[in-house]
């Protein structure tokens, strides 16, 4: 299957491509809007691939997709938040599979209405979300909550490393919803919260407590509908040094008050000085996946999934999902989903992951802990 990585010598798709090169029934492409770059990196790999510069913005987009023969495009150019759709309609019009790692809450969310029809007619399959959320985070919620009679609250906390590597364009993009209301299924209803705000203690099996603060990803909006009666989903994010946390928070703050309307202006100053703080971190990180309901036997039960990736490797999780949905397309696998368009949710189970994270050394623990009291207002007190 000839597969070409947009972005594929940038931070996640160069990944993806070592990931990719020389597996069975693969033929890589690694494609990007600087030729000589793309040929580089391609030839660096320990397998046959080729570079291709693609100009993701170019109208004849679909015929030059056609034209070098595609099967697959996995597109990792992100930031999302702000994309619309011409790619993925290129790759339906030149009749390929399509998959990526969008973790933009629009973009993913509004993925299956707006490109079903296209990609039913292409007779091809689409998967928009796979990435950590919520194709890796599906997959620990199905995992972890496996034969309950019911999920009360779903409670998720992403912690990076403070020496892994980041983008200017995902900064630009984090920053965004800095101190933005953003919508929230708590106590059974929708609210708003405020982005990057109001940080809270959240414990990790293999690290050091860490505060996290709310995030707007597509898991927000799309798991209150996935898993019917859930009354509360919340997700964080934890960064290492806490310096940098009450710095978004203040972020936040200047924001609602009106004083600061465009955070994301401050990516550039911000992602050239993050690096000063790299002394006071580790290359630690990791993530936690809570869920608390009802169990097989009807008990209250509260169980947790955790993750730790040392050696800064924890940008490799991101991209497992495309990897191990690009080899399923290749194999043809049975276990396909149907041809149309789909946000990446029930499509891998948390086992199918397991090889990916011996790879690269990360450890995984599942922890049953003691079932709290629930607060008045219906959701978890973490």
């Amino acid at each position: 299957m000839k597969t070409l990585v947009l972005g594929g010598y940038g931070n996640f798709g160069a990944r993806i491509c070592r990931a990719l090169a020389g597996s069975p029934g693969i033929e890589l492409l690694v494609a990007g809007r600087d030729a000589q770059r793309a040929t580089a990196f391609a030839s660096s790999l320990d397998a046959a691939a080729s570079g291709v510069r693609i100009d993701v913005q170019a109208a004849d987009l679909a015929h030059t997709l056609r034209g070098l023969g595609v099967e697959l495009v996995i597109h990792t150019a992100g930031p999302f938040q702000n994309q619309d759709y011409r790619v993925p309609h290129a790759v339906a019009a030149a009749g390929a599979h399509y998959i990526d790692l969008a973790d933009g809450r629009r973009f993913v969310c509004d993925f299956p209405a707006a490109l079903d029809a296209a990609f039913r007619r292409a007779d091809r399959i689409a998967v928009s979300g796979a990435s950590t959320v919520p194709a890796l985070s599906s997959a620990v919620v199905d995992h972890l909550a496996d034969g309950w009679q019911h999920i009360r609250s779903i409670d998720i906390c992403i912690a990076p490393a403070q020496g892994a590597p980041r983008g200017e364009a995902t900064l630009a993009g984090v920053l965004a919803y800095c101190g933005e209301p953003i919508r929230v299924w708590q106590g059974g209803r929708w609210v708003e919260l405020p982005g990057w705000a109001d940080p809270e203690k959240v414990e990790f099996a293999r690290m050091k407590p860490r505060r996290g603060a709310l995030c707007d990803i597509p898991d927000l909006e799309l798991f209150p509908a996935r898993y019917e009666g859930v009354q509360s989903v919340m997700f964080r994010a934890a960064l290492e040094v806490g310096l940098t946390q009450r710095a978004f928070a203040f972020l936040a703050f200047m924001r609602r008050a009106g004083l600061l309307p465009a955070p994301q202006k401050l990516a550039p100053l911000l992602h050239a000085t993050g690096g000063v703080f790299d002394a006071l971190g580790t290359a630690l990180g990791g993530m936690v996946v809570r869920v608390e309901g009802t169990d097989a036997q009807g008990r209250p039960a509260r169980r947790a999934w955790h993750i730790a990736a040392d050696d800064n490797h924890g940008p490799e999780i991101p991209c497992m999902a495309a990897i191990l949905l690009a080899r399923r397309l290749a194999k043809g696998d049975a276990t396909l989903p149907p041809v149309g368009a789909h946000a990446c949710m029930g499509l891998l189970t948390l086992p199918e992951f397991g090889p990916e994270f011996a790879r690269w050394g990360m450890v995984t623990d599942v922890v049953e802990e003691a079932p709290i009291a629930v607060a008045g207002h219906g959701a978890p007190a973490f």
